[in-house]
């Protein structure tokens, strides 16, 4: 790579002289052209992937041939490892509950919702003509880290409804959730419609309608997330997110992505797809939990969330992470 860029740079001092001699029209060509050298080396250099995650890329090519899978260092935002990465790019599909925790975090961190509020839950839950049954055990009324472990949509639909509609666009913007995320070229760009009405606000919290995102805009995202719990690591809003997360893949919904020991926190979600009742499964994680470093998303075209946690959990027990 030292030679590739030694060898690059005497290309471009030797066009810069070349420019000197030509007319106007010839410069700019010359300019384009080495912008495009220098685009394409950047862009090669930075999609270099790492070859230590190969084994557990090995492994979900073998147990999951469909899953989509994109690694993403936090501290740069490299790609290190992926999987059907061109499907990757141009996969749109509603996020499901992923979307929880980025909802929560800025609605704690704006004081729109308080973390100690507890919602009681039934188990049934239907908006908008949809049914959005909780699939958790029955328990007592759950606050924020509860209803986060366990996926509640009968708390998360409640916590909506303190959302301002017209707010909500800026919420996912912010992370970075609805545009190209330039890990690949080809990229999909999300497709959003900014909610009306408190029915639609909670459908799109809830991930279900209304938004459909590509796997690379929930790498951004929870990129995002885990730069943000760092740096706030004390506020309530971080210390209940970091929870949350900690216990779903512990002991809830996302429990599949510790059983062989991964050291991961994270958030499963499930929906169904725009034109058919069959459903998709997310998983994004970061891993180590302590002290994350990856964001791991593993989307299946088929299934549901908790499928796509066991998956992680199988590449996690071969990747050059932290283990419990």
């Amino acid at each position: 790579m030292r030679n590739g860029r030694t060898g690059l740079a005497r290309d471009v001092a030797a066009g810069g002289r070349l420019v000197d001699t030509l007319n106007v029209s010839s410069k700019l060509k010359v300019a384009v052209l080495i912008a495009g050298i220098l685009t394409a080396h950047v862009f090669v250099c930075a999609q270099q992937q790492d070859p230590a995650w190969r084994p557990a890329i090995q492994t979900a090519a073998r147990i999951a041939p469909q899953a989509r899978i994109v690694v993403v260092r936090i501290s740069d935002g490299h790609q290190v490892a992926s999987r059907h990465l061109e499907e990757a790019a141009r996969t749109l599909a509603a996020p499901g509950s992923t979307l929880k925790p980025i909802v929560l975090y800025q609605m704690l961190t704006a004081g729109m919702w308080s973390a100690d509020q507890r919602v009681p839950c039934s188990g049934d839950l239907e908006i908008g003509g949809r049914r959005l049954a909780c699939s958790h055990p029955s328990a007592r009324p759950f606050n924020a880290q509860e209803a986060l472990a366990w996926s509640c949509n009968t708390y998360f639909a409640q916590a909506a409804r303190a959302v301002v509609p017209s707010k909500l666009p800026q919420m996912l913007q912010t992370p970075g959730l609805l545009a190209q995320t330039g890990l690949t070229s080809g990229e999909a760009t999300a497709e959003f419609r900014a909610p009306r009405t408190t029915e639609e606000a909670q459908l799109t919290v809830l991930g279900v309608d209304g938004i459909r995102v590509t796997p690379l805009e929930l790498a951004a995202a929870y990129r995002w997330l885990a730069r943000e719990l760092e740096a706030n690591a004390g506020s309530v809003a971080a210390r209940t997110v970091r929870g949350g997360l900690a216990k779903t893949a512990t002991f809830g919904i996302a429990k599949g992505a510790t059983a062989l020991g991964a050291s991961v926190m994270g958030k499963t979600g499930t929906a169904e797809g725009a034109d058919s009742p069959q459903t998709h499964g997310w998983f994004v994680g970061l891993t180590p939990a302590l002290t994350p470093e990856f964001v791991v998303v593993v989307y299946l075209p088929v299934g549901h969330g908790a499928d796509a946690a066991a998956v992680a959990g199988e590449v996690l027990a071969h990747a050059p992470v932290e283990r419990k």
